[in-house]
């Protein structure tokens, strides 16, 4: 009698030993689901935060603006300047007037080219290695320039960091514009101060300009130090 009973209760043992692992490995899958669930939403929430769609304000601080244009300016009522823009950047130009594109960057500019068409933007390259300037970069820049229906037009000349662009609009509105130079200067200051390289193709610039048209324009400046390596 008591075998049997012993037997009885190790089967009832046995039962319920395994009802509560059951259990267990139930509650266990559930904690695990939920932890993926959470993990999951955890992610969603991290991507959605990369790219913010759930405000007004957030797409206020996603949209495009000039400010992002680097060391861009507005040097005359017809003449911006600015350092290499993107696609976004060209469309709000073209929004300000600009009608031309003067890329002062040497190399293959096919992108460039297919996103100034795409716009209805004319583009016009003049490459100036950035070590050997030439006046004859120039005077081609100038023939451009001159062809510009500044009543109607605008034109937006670019290089990488506007240091090309801002010594191009320099020269082009001391020589050719006949501006003041010490006004002309300071947008040029404000964006860089040329090193000797670019100094002296500057100072070749002027006196070519000098010698044909009679006058005696000077930069009010003289060439960075050299940069020490």
């Amino acid at each position: 009698m008591k075998k049997h009973q012993s037997a009885a209760l190790k089967i009832l043992k046995d039962t319920l030993s395994f009802q509560t692992s059951k259990r267990s490995l139930a509650v266990s899958a559930a904690c695990i689901g939920l932890g993926l669930g959470l993990s999951a939403h955890a992610n969603a929430y991290h991507e959605d935060n990369l790219t913010p769609q759930t405000s007004d304000q957030a797409q206020m601080n996603t949209k495009p603006t000039l400010t992002t244009l680097t060391n861009y300016q507005e040097n005359a009522p017809y003449m911006f300047s600015s350092g290499l823009p993107d696609a976004s950047h060209l469309s709000l130009l073209k929004e300000k007037g600009v009608t031309h594109v003067v890329d002062l960057i040497p190399g293959d500019r096919t992108s460039e080219i297919s996103t100034t068409s795409e716009l209805g933007l004319d583009y016009f390259n003049v490459p100036v290695d950035w070590e050997g300037p030439t006046l004859a970069n120039f005077l081609n820049y100038a023939a451009f320039m001159q062809t510009v229906d500044i009543k109607k037009d605008k034109v937006l000349t670019h290089c990488k960091l506007n240091w090309r662009g801002a010594a191009f609009t320099y020269l082009y509105r001391i020589n050719v514009l006949g501006e003041n130079e010490q006004a002309a200067q300071k947008d040029l200051m404000a964006i860089w101060h040329p090193n000797p390289t670019w100094f002296a193709f500057m100072n070749e610039v002027i006196a070519h300009y000098n010698e044909v048209n009679g006058k005696e324009v000077a930069m009010s400046f003289e060439a960075a130090a050299p940069e020490n390596h």
